[in-house]
């Protein structure tokens, strides 16, 4: 008897709708998200009162994984094409980084010396270190079947970490909306990048028979 183990493909719609919310993330790098600075300023040490210190950095430099999503939704919506090895340790050594980045940046809420609510705190590492968890254990569950729809959760978990930190400590912050451009830009695209991690954190469908595309496994 032969088992059918058939990789769930996107919807067109939820795959166009990530890749356009990807798309916005990568300009949303160059937007501010308070106090007229943005991701981009952060990760230069462009800090209004000369306050740019690795902390910014850190949170800054992570925004930049929207690059290496859209390079993996444009190959994911083509053809499925998994990366190259190489590419696929490039991706997880940096996924790997900016796990320890944010995990860095929660620290200071950790040891309560953030000057945050406790509230405000609990949210911050119950998001961060939850997201990150979920995703980690999804993506080791993914790997063998589909390298490339765990890198997407991968990406995903690294991303959204960091960005709920930003929401819920930047969210107060005063200005004119100009000036917070990118907290309310962020605020939009966390939720179709949520959605598309969700769905592709979903175990694989096994079926008895099947496409002849299908991976089979014979079962003895």
């Amino acid at each position: 008897m032969t088992v059918i183990v058939r990789e769930p493909r996107l919807p067109p719609t939820l795959g166009a709708t990530a890749l356009v919310a990807w798309t916005i993330a990568g300009i949303n790098v160059f937007l501010p998200i308070a106090l007229n600075t943005s991701p981009w300023d952060a990760l230069t040490f462009q800090v209004p009162g000369n306050q740019g210190n690795w902390w910014h950095a850190m949170i800054g430099a992570q925004f930049l994984l929207a690059y290496p999503a859209i390079w993996l939704h444009a190959r994911y919506l083509r053809a499925g094409r998994t990366p190259s090895r190489i590419g696929q340790r490039v991706l997880w050594s940096t996924l790997l980084l900016s796990a320890l980045g944010t995990m860095a940046v929660q620290l200071p809420f950790v040891l309560h010396r953030a000057g945050t609510s406790e509230l405000q705190r609990l949210a911050i590492i119950g998001t961060g270190l939850g997201i990150l968890s979920a995703g980690a254990v999804a993506a080791l569950a993914r790997m063998r079947a589909s390298p490339l729809q765990a890198s997407l959760v991968g990406v995903s978990a690294a991303y959204l970490a960091n960005a709920s930190l930003c929401l819920i400590v930047y969210g107060a912050f005063p200005g004119p909306l100009a000036s917070r451009l990118g907290w309310v830009v962020t605020f939009v695209i966390v939720w179709p990048i949520l959605v598309e991690m969700i769905w592709l954190m979903r175990d694989h469908e096994l079926t008895i028979g099947g496409p002849s595309s299908a991976i089979s496994a014979p079962q003895g």
